[in-house]
């Protein structure tokens, strides 16, 4: 069983067992592990709306939201703290027949999930769909497109995207009104269905999510406020037949803290649970690619 799935499934496994005995919930703490401030020189570099780490923290699979998808090994020291992201490959993503995707409409890449299987699943924005890679040199597998869920505009598709097992979860950036809850999209054997809704609170957007070693669904999101820059949450909850339950915020970061936090990875790093967030910065010289890493205590 691969080390991610049996993390998973211990962690659903400690919850039923607390559940059952009528024990609430430890409550979690976040601590700061560190921020790192990562550049490139291929033109291609920047606008990351999406990352997915290993087990251990030690590969990153990163994505632009220009159809990029970068792979590579990341340095830490010995507190864990990120020193260097070292890229071994860039691909440029193609659509169903081989060609490469161009930035905009059809080539608006936002959402990134990774089997266990190693396929790698892909939202677009724009031309609302999710594509299968399965690799990164080859042509989409072209796939059943999702239903119009409310919000769902040019610019505010499929943003958040996670798999568990062989079921993808995908989260609109927008649910049509503030007050409106974001529709759970679940996709399994080329079919569509729900998994319930999340609650949305005032000017939050839903940016990216992951299901963490803990089985339980993280969810990323934004809140844009102009010249004050960007601010961030981080929620999580579990998933269950009836829909999210026990949710909890867990981060909500100052404006200008951090820069646009776009991409979120959950994974275990041998002490606690490991928030790493990747930021958008949009191409523009004013901002700049930051990972920000968290641990989260129970």
């Amino acid at each position: 069983m691969p080390i991610r799935r049996s993390r998973a499934l211990g962690g659903f496994l400690f919850s039923l067992l607390l559940t059952a005995a009528g024990v609430p919930a430890p409550a979690a703490s976040l601590e700061h592990v560190g921020s790192f401030v990562w550049s490139g020189d291929d033109e291609s570099f920047g606008g990351f709306s999406a990352i997915e780490l290993n087990a251990d923290g030690s590969r990153f699979h990163v994505l632009t939201d220009r159809a990029h998808l970068y792979w590579g090994s990341i340095e830490r020291d010995s507190q864990g703290v990120i020193r260097a992201m070292n890229v071994a490959g860039r691909a440029h993503l193609k659509d169903s027949k081989g060609i490469p995707l161009p930035p905009g409409y059809t080539g608006d890449s936002e959402g990134l999930a990774i089997g266990e299987d190693g396929r790698i699943w892909i939202s677009f924005e724009g031309l609302d769909r999710v594509a299968r890679y399965d690799d990164p040199d080859a042509s989409a597998t072209a796939l059943r497109p999702p239903p119009k869920a409310q919000g769902m505009w040019i610019n505010s598709g499929l943003e958040a995207l996670a798999i568990r097992g062989d079921t993808i979860h995908a989260v609109p950036e927008r649910s049509g009104r503030e007050d409106q809850p974001f529709p759970i999209l679940t996709f399994r054997d080329n079919t569509w269905g729900r998994a319930g809704e999340i609650r949305r609170d005032p000017r939050w957007l839903a940016v990216a999510a992951d299901f963490g070693p803990d089985g339980w669904f993280y969810l990323l999101e934004r809140d844009f406020r102009g010249i004050l820059g960007f601010a961030s949450r981080v929620r999580r909850m579990r998933l269950t037949e009836d829909g999210p339950q026990d949710e909890e915020i867990l981060l909500t970061t100052r404006p200008l803290q951090y820069d646009n936090l776009e991409g979120l990875s959950v994974w275990h790093d041998g002490q606690g649970i490991r928030l790493t967030m990747i930021s958008d910065d949009n191409f523009l010289a004013l901002q700049r690619t930051e990972l920000v890493e968290y641990r989260l205590r129970d």
